[in-house]
């Protein structure tokens, strides 16, 4: 089966060139800024390649992704920026990118996803009658996305629980794939209700994605969610089920754990729970059966509509493992965001 990861080394190269069109777009006398972008550009790669997502929505439409191929680059721009804005946001203070000072990689980040993604949809692959609506896309998909990302930040771990955690994950990450999953849609000339559709898969996605994400950090063993104080949606469920003395100790170690290897260390060994994990995993079950439920009702092309449903059962894998007894888990460096 051709997976999403076979079509973005396919279209890549085509990718990135709407990329450098978009960021030539800000005219000649914008030499530092375009500079400062293509530098942060270069520093944040990502490891898993979903701006194909457009790409693949508008193909399950109308059997080719190549049209879509701006909207990928939306993508890019809008993830690059978003990801370093949230590293700064997290970490409190200076985030460096490559070469770029602190203070010109923050510029080059607001003007990544700002005017750029809107120079983008300037691309002569997108029709004009299209335009105004996929710019419109854009400039609401921030505005959620915005709103979740400061829910995020204000989360009260003293009172955190899955509804309010998901409330969160919908704006930070699934209005983007909302976004971007409507805006190929649109560009694909499909009626208004299917339009909704995709839009709720995007959603959908979206927070799958988000918890991925969660996962992939403690696999790695960096645990920057619980350096940075981050509410998530594992530690939502371990605090919402877990005993009071168990909620205590949890609260108690994910205070410390900004500082200390040791209570990131505890509060691992809270949230790979073997009982808990079962509980997280079912839940998961849901999303996915909800996000596989969507594309079935929306049909379509099926290479492309198979496509998505991999990346479905892709990003609601459970990753983790229970911790065996006496084991003990990654803790990292203390105070460090690695």
């Amino acid at each position: 089966m051709t997976t999403y990861l076979d079509l973005h080394r396919e279209l890549s190269a085509d990718i990135q060139s709407e990329v450098r069109a978009a960021v030539e777009r800000m005219g000649p006398s914008a030499t530092a800024i375009k500079s400062a972008v293509t530098g942060l550009l270069r520093h944040r790669q990502f490891a898993y390649p979903l701006a194909v997502l457009p790409m693949i929505v508008h193909a399950v439409e109308t059997g080719e992704p190549e049209p879509a191929t701006p909207l990928a680059a939306v993508h890019v721009l809008w993830w690059t920026s978003a990801c370093h804005l949230d590293d700064l946001a997290d970490g409190q203070g200076a985030v460096h990118a490559g070469d770029l000072r602190p203070d010109e990689a923050l510029l080059a980040a607001v003007v990544t996803g700002l005017p750029v993604p809107v120079l983008a949809l300037r691309s002569p692959r997108i029709p004009e009658a299209v335009r105004g609506a996929l710019m419109a896309e854009v400039v609401n998909g921030m505005i959620a996305a915005a709103e979740g990302q400061l829910r995020d930040l204000r989360a009260d771990v003293g009172g955190a629980d899955r509804e309010r955690v998901i409330a969160a994950y919908r704006g930070k990450s699934g209005a983007p794939f909302a976004m971007i999953t409507a805006m190929a849609a649109i560009m694909a000339g499909a009626p208004t209700e299917r339009i909704e559709r995709w839009r709720d898969f995007g959603d959908v996605f979206g927070i799958l994605w988000q918890i991925f994400n969660d996962q992939e950090d403690i696999l790695s063993g960096r645990h920057e969610d619980l350096a940075n104080g981050t509410v998530t949606y594992l530690l939502a469920c371990a605090l919402q089920d877990g005993s009071p003395a168990e909620k205590s100790r949890l609260l108690r170690a994910h205070a410390a754990a900004r500082t200390t290897g040791s209570a990131r260390a505890e509060a691992t060994a809270a949230l790979l729970d073997a009982s808990l994990l079962q509980r997280f995993a079912e839940e998961l079950g849901v999303l996915r059966d909800e996000a596989h439920k969507l594309l079935c009702e929306l049909s379509g092309d099926g290479t492309y509509l198979a496509m998505l449903q991999h990346m479905v059962d892709e990003a609601s894998r459970i990753r983790l493992k229970p911790m065996l007894p006496n084991s003990s888990a990654p803790s990292g460096s203390d105070g460090q965001k690695e």
